[in-house]
């Protein structure tokens, strides 16, 4: 079992990374110049590779923790509801994830509505979650 957690905690702590950084870069592209066409491709370059890098460290990170969860039982049982919870903030990082799929595409189509001051607070939602999954596994509150 110690395996499988050390390798989910560092899919998880990977993926992240990718949650971190991927939204810089569409704090960059907010601000890439109009006619800046070599600029804007480097960058939705950067971010296509980035995506998918980190769909793909998503997808162990994920199938990882519903090992722990369904065959070591980890976080099963009465008196478990900082499971329910943690489960509750994954659903929401995968939602993120989607998020920033779906805006890397609308970057791809063109410009987009948002600011880079929006991206930036946009960027700082991960963090927030990773701190909220942190504490629920580590501290069990409820």
């Amino acid at each position: 079992m110690l395996w499988v957690k050390s390798f989910h905690i560092v899919f998880v702590a990977s993926w992240f990374a990718g949650l971190f950084y991927l939204p810089r870069i569409f704090v960059n592209l907010a601000m890439v110049p109009p006619g800046s066409e070599a600029e804007r491709a480097r960058l939705l370059l950067m971010a296509r590779k980035l995506m998918r890098f980190t769909t793909i460290l998503a997808v162990p990170a994920v199938a990882l923790g519903l090992w722990l969860w369904l065959i070591y039982g980890i976080g099963l049982g009465a008196g478990n509801g900082w499971m329910h919870a943690k489960l509750g903030v994954v659903l929401l990082v995968l939602g993120y994830h989607h998020a920033c799929g779906r805006l890397l595409r609308k970057f791809e189509a063109g410009p987009v509505a948002h600011s880079h001051v929006w991206f930036r607070w946009f960027n700082e939602i991960p963090v927030l979650m990773m701190v909220a999954i942190v504490v629920l596994v580590v501290v069990k509150p409820f």
